[in-house]
């Protein structure tokens, strides 16, 4: 059976793979590699593909799948918290950019109807290659990405009323005033669908799906709600764009968005690409370089005005004029609704065929330059705002964020634990007692409902997947620790962790010591088999990385040995008995090493003639002799053989002292 759009899929992908390769090796942007990779397949290139209408169709699909994703990010709290961004920030960007292009027209001797339509097009951004550059660069929450984000969804609301908007300025508009209030109206409905949703239907619907523990229930439970969403928006006129950003607002309200993130995003990527290619194949190259010197001049009037017109919606929010800056340069291109409009002016006269030349070629040129402008637009923010107010603005543009009080807190040099099983469970205890800050990553939806009521700071999801291991800021832990009983799922889990940080040590639980071989090799530092006291072991370890001293360790265990094991099902939330742990030096360790050694350079002769530092980079702090222990430690200090020494160094110096103490 031949499948119509497969030849074209194969041609796209195969000389995508190729054109990015080679831009890759020029660091030039993957984005830019698919915009040249339409050029070329398209029919104004090579010809390659002969059915751009389902290329058109799998563009559509990366559109939706983006906003979705976007939605799924955001919620509809953070939502709440940019409104006066949206609408203010918003209406003056659009606005704005269609008073200044009217202007610009109406002296190029252009129709006023037409100088309008312009405006429109103009003031139009490309919210799926924005946003995609902001997630890449870690943007996405930073001031001037909140700014951006908040204009680009006015944008893709104002884009319906634009299109009522459209038969007006010809002349041909029926009963306007009535278009406008129905959509009002299904607009308001789409946000009562939206609301009542993520409130009480979504979060239970994904709760149900949850418990069956089958990872295709539950993506196939995400994929419909987005594409229900998205249906809905598109029959009452909005656009599926919009709907898709609707249906990830829905689930970000649930504890399942992470998991829905990891789910979808592989297939946002590969259709994402199908639309930046299918833009690329619009470009008609001849008149491109026959009208070089018009088109460069038109590009550089819309990033100027596009530009501005940002900056000042920015600056009119009293955001400082660096962050304003970064916005409007962010925002400076003409996006794909105006693509969409575009078609639209064409059928009602508004744009002849040479002007939707210079539009797609103006287009597609802002499109190509936007990873460039957005790569150094810090640079040019900073220049801009030194000669303007003459000293540059200490804005840090790291990830800001909110974070309301159910999502997981912000952590640093905590515990990560993976499973919350019989064995996750101790460790979580022994981490609440000694006061060690910690989180959990669980699949089973009803232990994680049921353990967020009680406080427990725990998220959905499968740590297979690099987003969710990001979440709970593993590339910040000092420890994870695996204690699920799949052996499988364990080695991806130890794999997908050395992906987002080499340094964390990683503690695996495993029934088999068969298994440890094979899980050294693929990354974790402690391996402990079942055979072991697994739970006692896990977070006796643990405590000894914080630097616990390892006479309080051993009272510890001994207290849960000595009370067969009850201790660890009622370990009180906090406690007194270790409270002093050191978290500030990760990279020493505090050992004690007995001497077996006779050798004469070391055993009774002065610290000051053994020179310990020099010879082996460690530091002796005590010693116990029988039952006497040394505390003043001096250049007299003599170390005798059978004597316990206690020494601070890096890792590597004490392991090779202790194996030169141990040779006869």
């Amino acid at each position: 059976m031949e499948i119509p759009v497969l030849d074209d899929v194969v041609i796209i992908l195969g000389l995508a793979v190729v054109v990015i390769l080679s831009f890759q090796r020029f660091r030039l942007p993957t984005i830019l590699g698919f915009l040249i990779t339409g050029v070329i397949a398209g029919p104004h290139g090579l010809s390659l593909v002969d059915n751009i209408h389902n290329i058109e169709i799998l563009a559509e699909i990366g559109v939706i799948m983006l906003l979705f994703i976007i939605g799924m990010e955001f919620s509809l709290r953070k939502l709440a918290l940019i409104k006066r961004t949206i609408f203010i920030g918003g209406t003056t960007q659009v606005l704005g950019s269609i008073l200044l292009a009217t202007a610009v027209m109406l002296l190029l001797n252009y129709s006023l109807g037409q100088s309008i339509f312009i405006g429109f097009l103009i003031s139009l951004s490309s919210t799926a290659i924005v946003l995609k550059l902001l997630q890449d660069n870690g943007e996405f929450n930073s001031p001037h990405g909140k700014i951006v984000l908040a204009i680009l969804i006015f944008q893709d609301i104002v884009v319906v009323p634009m299109m009522l908007l459209t038969p007006l300025l010809t002349g041909k508009a029926d009963n306007i005033g009535f278009q406008l209030l129905l959509m009002f109206l299904k607009g308001l409905l789409v946000i009562v669908v939206v609301l009542i949703s993520a409130r009480y239907l979504v979060p239970r619907l994904l709760y149900l799906v949850a418990q069956t523990k089958s990872k295709e229930l539950f993506i196939l439970s995400i994929v419909a709600i987005c594409f229900m969403v998205a249906w809905l928006t598109s029959s009452l006129g909005l656009s599926l764009a919009l709907g898709a950003f609707m249906a990830g607002l829905i689930i970000s309200e649930s504890e399942y968005s992470h998991q829905a993130t990891s789910n979808i995003l592989p297939f946002r990527e590969i259709f994402t690409s199908f639309f930046f290619v299918s833009i690329g194949m619009l470009l008609d190259m001849s008149f491109l370089l026959t009208h070089l010197p018009l088109v460069l001049l038109f590009t550089l009037g819309t990033f100027l005005i596009n530009t501005l017109v940002a900056t000042v919606a920015a600056r009119l929010l009293q955001y400082p004029l660096r962050t304003a800056i970064l916005a409007g340069i962010a925002l400076f291109q003409v996006g794909e609704f105006a693509f969409i409009l575009s078609k639209t002016g064409l059928s009602y006269g508004l744009l002849t065929p040479v002007t939707y030349q210079y539009f797609l070629s103006v287009s597609l040129l802002t499109m190509a330059l936007t990873p460039f402008a957005i790569q150094h637009s810090r640079r040019m923010a900073s220049f801009i705002s030194l000669k303007l107010l003459g000293k540059s603005e200490p804005i840090p543009f790291e990830n800001y964020s909110h974070t309301p009080s159910e999502e997981l807190p912000e952590l640093e040099d905590h515990i990560v634990i993976i499973g919350f099983g019989i064995n996750g469970r101790n460790v979580a205890k022994a981490a609440r007692f000694a006061k060690i800050p910690y989180t959990i990553i669980e699949m089973n939806a009803v232990t994680v409902k049921k353990e967020r009521h009680r406080g427990e700071p725990i998220l959905f999801g499968d740590a297979v997947h690099t987003m969710i291991l990001s979440h709970v800021n593993v590339h910040k832990a000092r420890v994870v620790v695996i204690a699920i009983s799949d052996p499988d799922a364990t080695k991806r889990i130890i794999a997908a962790v050395r992906q987002v940080s080499a340094k964390v040590h990683i503690i695996v639980r495993t029934r088999f010591v068969e298994e440890m071989n094979e899980n050294f090799r693929i990354g974790a530092d402690e391996v402990i088999p079942e055979e072991f006291e697994t739970s006692i072991e896990i977070f006796t370890r643990v405590l000894s990385k914080y630097l616990m001293p390892r006479d309080e360790i051993e009272h510890f265990t001994q207290l849960i040995r000595s009370d067969n094991y009850d201790m660890l099902r009622s370990l009180p939330g906090s406690g007194n008995a270790i409270t002093n742990l050191s978290h500030d030096l990760p990279d020493i360790e505090v050992a004690s090493l007995r001497v077996y050694t006779s050798d004469s350079s070391i055993v009774e002769k002065a610290l000051a003639d053994a020179n310990l530092r020099g010879r082996f980079n460690i530091t002796l702090v005590a010693i116990k002799r029988e039952r006497q222990t040394i505390l003043d430690i001096n250049a007299h200090t003599v170390i005798k053989k059978g004597d316990v020494i206690y020494v601070v160094g890096k890792p590597d110096d004490v392991y090779r002292f202790g194996n030169y103490l141990k040779e006869e």
